[in-house]
């Protein structure tokens, strides 16, 4: 009877079977996997942000002056009011449209409406402001992007939750259903069928505002900002948090199921309203406030996708002996560059491969420790535009942080580190395949 191999064994290992099985449920919860799927839809519009926050302070500057540079600044300002200023209703209806989907709602685009006016009605209806004379006054019939923007997303992401469940309970309720006949068209029918379910939720969050203005002077958006969104995005996005974040989401892609499970639900809205925040900053001329965003996850942290994988493909190249490790590592340099590394995790393969999950579990958080404190210590700029994941190494930090050479050095640098760290472990990798290979060929033959 043939032994069982390392992998072999680390599948049938019971802890690490529940440990996945747990994850996965986790990442599957109903409100997380909405939460993903509102994000994947309105990714491309801070994509677009960061280039007209870059066109804005690099090019133009570079091309214009005076008058004629803030004429054609227009045209980054114009963006960022259509992005990051409406960030935090533009999240609402996305929210609001994926959880009812995924309830199996037949009318997603009447949740997210919902979703959207319930957001609008819990801002405050008066905001301080400042006259060009610098006099404080306070204004009314008008919206602040401090909610309406970065500031305000979390503020959208938990109204739009709890709006579409309210709203689909009550849309769920037969009694309170309007039913006009067939006659009437279908949109129509669909409109008047949840008019109750909408006037009662609209009413409950009116409610709520009127309560908190009243008797508070506050309002939810920003309560929810106090207490719920800077405490959470201040660990998750801390160092510590973060590593440890991506420390298990990398261990769970080892057992094949995909690291977006936990980062994707506990760290991905979070480090895109750090994002949201930087470009809104670097478009207004401020400091700069956070290390940790989007774009400094595939500067650093991912670089070549989970695991960093592109470091062993360069080491497998150069290093290895082996047909098969090279055929396979020259197959997925291609996707690599573009941080796409599915074909080197289960071709290589790294998952149930003991000696390399190490690396790949480890080597993220040792490029995200020298990215953080290159940038903290000002050898290199924070980063400030939002670039696609699918953005080639060197290019990306390039673009990330709107031109600074230097994010290209210090990524070279982790790249060259993760090299290093992950070639003993391809080696012992090889010799152990080698061995097993050699039991295989031993069984068969007194078989």
């Amino acid at each position: 009877m043939a032994k069982e191999t390392s992998s072999e064994k680390l599948q049938n290992n019971a802890f690490l079977n529940k440990f996945t099985e747990i994850a996965v449920k986790f990442g599957n919860l109903l409100y997380l996997r909405s939460l993903r799927d509102a994000f994947a839809v309105i990714l491309p519009v801070f994509i677009i942000a960061g280039l007209g926050t870059m066109l804005n302070n690099t090019v133009f500057m570079w091309l214009f002056k005076g008058a004629t540079l803030a004429k054609w600044q227009v045209f980054g300002n114009a963006i960022t009011n259509g992005t990051l200023n409406v960030a935090g209703i533009l999240v609402a209806p996305m929210i609001g449209y994926c959880l009812a989907r995924n309830m199996n709602f037949d009318n997603p685009i009447a949740a997210a409406a919902m979703s959207l006016a319930s957001t609008f009605i819990v801002m405050p209806q008066s905001i301080p402001a400042t006259t060009l004379a610098g006099k404080a006054v306070t204004v009314s019939g008008a919206y602040s992007t401090l909610w309406t923007g970065t500031q305000g997303m979390f503020g959208g992401i938990i109204v739009g939750l709890v709006a579409t469940t309210i709203f689909v309970k009550l849309a769920s309720i037969k009694k309170l259903q309007i039913n006009l006949g067939e006659n009437v068209p279908p949109a129509v029918s669909a409109s008047f069928s949840v008019l109750l379910p909408a006037l009662i939720l609209m009413s409950l969050f009116a409610i709520i505002t009127a309560l908190l203005s009243g008797i508070f002077n506050s309002d939810l958006i920003g309560l929810i900002k106090t207490w719920i969104q800077e405490p959470l995005r201040g660990f998750n996005t801390s160092l510590v948090g973060y590593c440890v974040i991506y420390f298990f989401a990398n261990l769970l892609f080892t057992f094949g199921i995909h690291q977006t499970v936990l980062s994707g639900s506990l760290l991905d809205p979070l480090v895109l309203i750090n994002m949201n925040q930087n470009m809104a900053a670097y478009a207004a001329h401020k400091a700069i406030p956070n290390i940790i965003n989007t774009s400094f996850v595939s500067s650093f942290t991912l670089v070549g996708g989970s695991g960093s994988t592109i470091s062993l493909i360069i080491a497998i190249l150069l290093f290895s002996k082996v047909k098969s490790s090279r055929q396979v590592a020259a197959l997925s340099l291609g996707p690599g560059i573009f941080n796409i590394n599915e074909p080197m995790i289960f071709g290589y393969p790294i998952v149930f491969n003991l000696p390399m999950m190490i690396p790949f579990v480890l080597f993220p958080i040792v490029g995200t420790l020298i990215g953080y404190y290159a940038t903290a210590a000002g050898l290199i700029s924070r980063m400030v535009v939002l670039v696609p994941w699918t953005t080639p190494p060197v290019i990306g930090p390039w673009l990330a942080t709107a031109g600074d050479w230097r994010a290209v050095v210090v990524q070279i640098i982790v790249i060259a580190v993760g090299v290093l760290l992950y070639l003993p472990f391809m080696k012992i990798s090889e010799r152990v395949a080698a061995q097993e290979a050699k039991m295989d060929e031993a069984d068969s033959t007194e078989a």
